[in-house]
C-alpha cells in the first residue's frame, strides 16, 4: 500500500508538470497547448502528488501512531 501511494504521487507530479508546461505553451503538440485551464490544474496535481508522497513516506514509521 505504501509503495503504491508513492508511485501514484510520482505519477501525479509528472502529470502535473506536463499539464503545466502544455498549458503555458512550452510543450506543444496537443489540444491542451496554450489552454489556461491546464496551467492551473497542473500545479494542483503536483501539490496533491507531493502530499501523497509525504503521507505515504510517513506511514508506518516506528514510534508513530495513526
Amino acid at each position: 500500500m505504501k509503495s503504491g501511494l508513492i508511485v501514484l504521487g510520482i505519477v501525479l507530479v509528472v502529470m502535473g508538470c506536463v499539464f503545466t508546461l502544455q498549458g503555458l505553451g512550452y510543450l506543444a503538440g496537443s489540444a491542451m497547448t496554450g489552454v489556461t485551464l491546464w496551467a492551473i490544474v497542473g500545479p494542483i496535481l503536483v501539490v496533491v502528488g507531493i502530499i501523497l508522497i509525504i503521507q505515504a513516506a510517513r506511514r508506518g514509521r516506528p514510534g508513530q501512531t495513526g
